[in-house]
């Protein structure tokens, strides 16, 4: 491996950058969203809705502060500059948990595809083996170079697109308005019904950053990295919106929630065709999708620490670049932790609640950093004018919005808190290593 000031190939340009974004916002989460969502019914498409206006100006801020500083790291980079180490040490190491808990959760949705086809009862053991390959797969791809990474990347986002853009077109002329009633079924409040409908609806948006989280590895990063976020946000905008309210109306919302439905995109695309092959096709561009969305955020999970290494915050080993030119110890480690998070899970829960509790958890991790960014946005503001303040205060607001509404439902506290408490002592455990780090760096 090379030492840390290792200069790495500029490899991604505006269609890469952009299929980075659509990558790694579509990957199972908007498939798996229906049957999350079931619970509280079709009022979460205005969730969705008011979602999208949040991610819209989470991608204009994250365009505007890449113009500014295109610098890998995106929103710790962001932060530090801001205000500091600290701060930039905490938010690098809450978007990293966010990395490699989101790849967690995106296997759990992706496994749900997957047993379509096998272990159709969901037994638990076969889950967690197939969740294994989900994880390591794209470990394997990113470890033998971002030109491999980017290729992936490239055709399996044109792959996701497929079921997205039918669902998003022939699907509307299915709907059935009768579906749409009841609005709410979770037995609260409306608005607290959207709230925490916006809180699962967040994890489909995760990824808006990912551009300016990459910048080091994208050509003319300027310029590019603004163009990808907002044409890769507004892309996955259209086809999240429309699709959305086409499952709603196409499946009866009690449908939605058994879980012999969990893949509900190839439940509605048989209830289109009547018949079996339907949903079967869906379902492996579905598997393409999550391979995809889990080979992008790998990536990820690795360049956040790696930025952070660079600048002295993270230990020097994820900051050494291996005769691939990647970041392979950050890899490796964040697919162990992912492995951990997602086996977790399965023990202690089953169905919708162990893709909820992770979402929530990348939520909450996620969030952090992306209020901080509004905040250095808010502190840079004599550099921007009336709509970069506007752009800046939707940010924070949604993103505080985002954690406040990160619970689970139920009656169990520690299902209920279970988000909050898997982000708080995975966050924990950053305290030591940030103090080590200072400790090494003190003259």
């Amino acid at each position: 491996m090379t030492d840390l000031k290792a200069t790495e190939t500029r490899t991604l340009g505006l269609p890469q950058a952009t299929a980075l974004i659509l990558g790694t916002i579509i990957g199972v989460g908007i498939f798996n969203l229906p049957y999350s969502l079931a619970s509280i019914g079709p009022i979460s498409i205005v969730a969705m809705v008011l979602t999208t206006v949040g991610a819209l100006a989470l991608a204009v801020m994250f365009a505007s502060l890449s113009k500014r500083m295109p610098a890998d790291g995106g929103p710790y980079a962001y932060a530090r500059a801001a205000f500091g180490d600290g701060v930039g040490f905490a938010n690098a190491w809450s978007y990293w948990i966010t990395a490699w808990a989101g790849n967690a959760a995106i296997v759990t949705g992706w496994v749900y595809y997957v047993e379509h086809f096998v272990n159709k009862d969901g037994v638990t053991i076969w889950s967690i083996v197939i969740a294994l390959f989900g994880i390591w797969l794209p470990a394997l791809v990113n470890l033998t170079g971002v030109k491999n990474m980017g290729v992936v990347q490239f055709w399996t986002t044109i792959v996701k697109f497929i079921p997205l853009v039918i669902m998003s077109t022939v699907g509307l002329f299915f709907i059935s308005t009768a579906n749409f009633r009841p609005a709410n079924v979770s037995g609260e409040s409306d608005l607290t019904a959207i709230g925490s409908a916006m809180a699962i609806c967040l994890f489909s948006y995760l990824g808006v950053e990912c551009a300016a989280v990459a910048a080091a590895k994208v050509r003319d990063p300027s310029r590019n990295v603004p163009r990808a976020t907002v044409i890769g946000t507004l892309g996955a905008a259209v086809v999240y919106l429309l699709s959305m309210v086409a499952i709603f109306g196409i499946v009866p919302t009690s449908a939605l929630a058994e879980d012999a439905n969990k893949a509900s995109y190839s439940v509605a695309a048989n209830m289109m065709a009547g018949g079996e092959w339907a949903g079967d096709l869906v379902a492996l561009a579905v598997i393409v999708s999550g391979f995809g969305a889990l080979n992008g955020w790998t990536m990820i999970c690795a360049e956040m620490p790696l930025a952070a290494a660079r600048d002295g915050l993270f230990p020097a080993l994820f900051g050494r670049i291996s005769k691939r030119g990647v970041p392979a110890a950050g890899i490796v480690a964040s697919s162990v932790l992912a492995t951990v998070a997602m086996v977790i899970s399965y023990a202690g829960a089953s169905g919708a609640t162990v893709f909820n509790t992770l979402v929530l958890m990348s939520g909450i991790t996620a969030a952090i950093p992306y209020a901080f960014s509004a905040l250095a946005k808010l502190k840079w503001r004599r550099e921007g004018g009336v709509a970069d303040l506007i752009v800046a205060v939707l940010a924070l607001v949604f993103s505080i919005l985002f954690i406040w509404y990160s619970r689970n439902s139920g009656d169990d506290w520690f299902v209920v808190w279970g988000p909050f408490l898997m982000a708080g002592a995975a966050g924990l455990i950053g305290i030591p290593v940030y103090a080590s780090m200072r400790r090494r760096s003190a003259p």
